[in-house]
């Protein structure tokens, strides 16, 4: 299979319009804040290309976005995408893992949909990730643990900078949805290499397919661990139902399992690290939460709305016309949800929705979806960051950036708001 633009030169620029009004996504993420702006002036929907010259609509508008997330006539089902009927995706595309992970709760719509989300749902219910609270403040006071013991084995070294998405924000949650999963700690640094690769717009083209497939090799490992050697887990959960007459197949069950490994750490990552960006540019909110003036969970649902960690959700594919305000998205076309813009979108939010504002009420947002497919993993992501933020704050109550923040710099990842590191002081 082809691609019409597969080789087209990539300049590292932000998102740019080219004559025929398409946005074309910027593969490394310079100006995300300014991409999501020009996609909202150009909404509710607008005409894309991603990274590789694969051309879609991409929604960016809140009241929109909720509608088409509950619209019937949009599937997950890969096969209604025109392009892929035409052969015009190639299977060396740096997304396709994305666009095409497989049969999973992601990829099916209506029954074989309930019956794969009903089980991950019984495993992430909202009582049931309460009981990790306990587990998660465990974790969390080891990681700031050894953060403190760096300081005092030397204190000269206060004045150093701490990748702070190293030492915390990546091992937290890494941590607790391996063991929620039953994942053998052994493979994380594997894991993180093919997650890295996996994501990035900048893997090359001829590595797409063996990571794919490696991290397939990884997951069905795991599988037939648990299969031999059943724990309390959800991997060894999805192996029961499986023979209890839920008709679950093992492809199933892997793409389930590497779709909640990459949702169960990338979006808690990216809501810790926006987080403190966050808090570290505004420090009149910042002194509103550690005065205990406002609630620390204020903070989660304002980052989640002003700096989401998932920027763009692929795919969904129009099944048939669908009117979006004076716009149509055509049969056969794919859609991206731009959460990143819809965010601030000022229709929902009014004029401040630029603006960081920890007492905003309501904060009525979707950055965890909407509808069927919204994230199962919601309430742990805010439940780690509930316990991870405070307990940061509290330890390190001096802590701030050590660089500019305009000295940040996002991965090449389009569909995550994802820093490479980020540099703190911690002080006192």
């Amino acid at each position: 299979m082809t691609c019409p633009h597969a080789n087209r030169p990539v300049e590292a620029t932000g998102a740019a319009a080219d004559p025929g009004g398409v946005i074309v996504l910027d593969p490394f993420v310079t100006d995300l804040d300014g991409e999501s702006a020009t996609l909202r002036a150009a909404g509710p929907l607008a005409r894309v290309e991603l990274p590789g010259g694969v051309a879609c609509y991409a929604i960016t508008h809140h009241a929109e976005a909720r509608q088409l997330l509950t619209d019937a006539r949009l599937v997950k089902d890969i096969t209604v995408w025109g392009a892929w009927q035409r052969g015009e995706i190639p299977l060396d595309w740096p997304l396709i893992g994305l666009a095409n992970p497989g049969r999973s709760m992601l990829t099916v719509d209506g029954a074989d949909h309930r019956r794969l989300r009903t089980l991950v749902a019984q495993a992430l219910t909202v009582r049931r990730v309460e009981r990790l609270r306990a587990r998660i403040e465990e974790l969390t006071a080891d990681l700031l643990d050894r953060l403190a013991a760096r300081e005092l084995t030397d204190p000269a070294d206060r004045a150093e900078p701490v990748d702070l998405k190293k030492e915390f924000a990546y091992p937290l949650p890494m941590s607790v949805v391996r063991e929620l999963m039953g994942v053998d700690p052994a493979d994380l640094p594997r894991l993180k290499g093919l997650y890295d690769k996996f994501f990035s717009t900048q893997t090359p083209r001829e590595e797409v397919p063996q990571v794919i497939a490696d991290l397939a090799v990884l997951f069905t490992r795991t599988l037939e661990s648990k299969r031999a050697n059943p724990g309390d887990d959800l991997t060894s959960a999805l192996i029961a139902a499986s023979e209890n007459g839920d008709r679950l197949t093992d492809e199933e069950i892997v793409n389930t399992l590497r779709l909640m490994m990459t949702a169960g750490h990338e979006t808690t990552i990216g809501l810790i690290v926006n987080a403190v960006v966050a808090l570290s540019t505004h420090p009149e909110q910042r002194a509103l939460v550690l005065s205990g003036e406002v609630p620390w969970e204020n903070v989660v649902e304002e980052t989640l709305r002003w700096s989401t960690p998932t920027s763009h959700v692929l795919f969904r594919f129009a099944t048939e016309d669908i009117e979006v305000g004076d716009a149509v998205l055509p049969q056969g076309e794919a859609l991206i949800v731009s959460f990143g813009a819809i965010g601030r979108d000022e229709r929902q939010y009014g004029p401040t929705a630029g603006d960081f504002d920890i007492t905003r009420t309501p904060n009525r947002h979707i950055s965890f979806g909407h509808g069927p497919h919204v994230c199962p993993g919601a309430a742990l992501a805010r439940l780690e960051a509930g316990v991870a933020l405070p307990a940061l704050f509290a330890r390190f109550p001096d802590l701030d950036l050590a660089v500019p923040v305009s000295e940040l710099r996002n991965k090449p990842v389009v569909t995550q708001n994802d820093l490479f590191d980020l540099p703190v002081r911690l002080g006192r």
